[in-house]
């Protein structure tokens, strides 16, 4: 059995999420088998910057035709491969329900006290989407117009909105399966009709779901079915059901754990992960569950990590060694805050402010201000 410890890990890793900026073509990363998510506005564009050779602006992702935004993984904005995304929608049908269930994640409890089955409510607000969405239009609009003929028990008072309106996560999941994606760049979020979009499937593809785990596998391996589970956003009895042949399990400082099998050469021997890149939030080297794996330190995984508002993570050499945050001031600049977990080397700190500036123009500001705390 092989026997590797986190470091070797996180360098394996840190080049299969391609950190190591050897690719010139978006499409050629591995990153986008899973999807790249776009939480806010610039994400994807600098988790494209700190992998790819060229320049990338915030309008990269939003111009390039290869791909599509869509709500997919757990309801979050991902784009993906424009021809992979019927694939990625015959994954993200439930099971059954109770993995149907499971994915209405913080909504669970509102889901389940409709009175309608999380299957059933799914693919009515789903029908309804396509009833309704034939041109793009808000996601305000679309809440509004599908909450009149969605069975009640999805919709609920909203403080925030002051209205009464179709569950969030309901509608996030449902989004797809309605034929939509998102206008990528647009504010506020507008969904649209995708081009081509085949008839609605409402049977489970176990091949497709099995497909998403191998992925998680490939970019956040080694893993186990729990790790899997958190990502795709159900449990591991169900991730269990979707896991792959062809596994190879490996042992990660003692824990068990697994990998596709073709990868263990590459486990085996990983290049050195003597990189500096400043990641956002969400980014995909950040999606790993096995966050203790990532920062050990439960401190610092909550300065990572927060319910609301992460701040982007430096990684140094192999190691997420503290954070970052961003403040325009004006058009032109862009203030740069920097908080080390431990005291860098001035050498190291003049890559990170290379890798500042880099973010400065992905955003279109011409002038940056660097600070440190430590």
């Amino acid at each position: 059995m092989l026997e590797v410890d986190r470091e070797q890990v996180l360098a394996h890793r840190i080049a299969a999420h391609g950190l190591h900026r050897d690719e010139t073509d978006p499409n050629t990363l591995a990153v986008f088998d899973l999807g790249l998510q776009n939480t806010q506005r610039d994400t994807a564009a600098l988790s494209l910057a700190a992998r790819v050779a060229d320049e990338v602006t915030e309008e990269s992702m939003v111009d390039d035709p290869r791909f599509v935004l869509a709500w997919t993984h757990r309801g979050a904005p991902h784009f993906h491969r424009r021809d992979e995304l019927p694939a990625v929608t015959s994954a993200l049908v439930p099971l059954d329900e109770t993995d149907a269930m499971n994915r209405m994640l913080f909504q669970r409890r509102m889901v389940e006290a409709a009175g309608v089955g999380a299957l059933d409510g799914l693919f009515a607000t789903a029908r309804a989407i396509r009833e309704v969405v034939h041109e793009p239009m808000t996601k305000g609009a679309v809440s509004t117009a599908i909450t009149k003929i969605i069975p009640s028990g999805l919709s609920a008072w909203c403080r925030g909105c002051q209205a009464t309106h179709v569950s969030e996560q309901v509608m996030r999941l449902a989004a797809v399966h309605g034929g939509t994606r998102l206008e990528a760049g647009a504010s506020p979020a507008t969904l649209a009709p995708l081009e081509g979009s085949p008839p609605m499937r409402t049977e489970p593809d176990p091949a497709a779901a099995t497909a998403v785990v191998v992925a998680y596998l490939r970019l956040h391996g080694p893993a186990t079915p729990t790790e899997a589970a958190g990502f795709v956003g159900t449990t591991a009895t169900v991730a269990k059901r979707m896991w792959p042949d062809g596994l190879t399990e490996v042992r990660v400082d003692g824990r068990k754990a697994f990998l596709p099998t073709g990868d263990v050469p590459a486990l085996e021997n990983p290049p050195e992960p003597g990189v500096v890149r400043l990641l956002p939030p969400w980014d995909p080297f950040l999606q790993a569950r096995d966050r203790g794996l990532l920062v050990p330190d439960k401190a610092r995984q909550k300065e990572i990590w927060k319910i609301i508002g992460n701040p982007g993570a430096l990684l140094v050499h192999g190691e997420v060694a503290g954070t970052w945050r961003t403040k325009a001031a004006g058009r032109k600049r862009l203030d740069f805050t920097f908080h080390p977990f431990w005291t860098l080397r001035p050498a190291v700190k003049r890559e990170v402010e290379a890798e500042a500036e880099r973010v400065a123009a992905v955003r279109g500001f011409p002038e940056l201000r660097v600070a440190w705390t430590g």
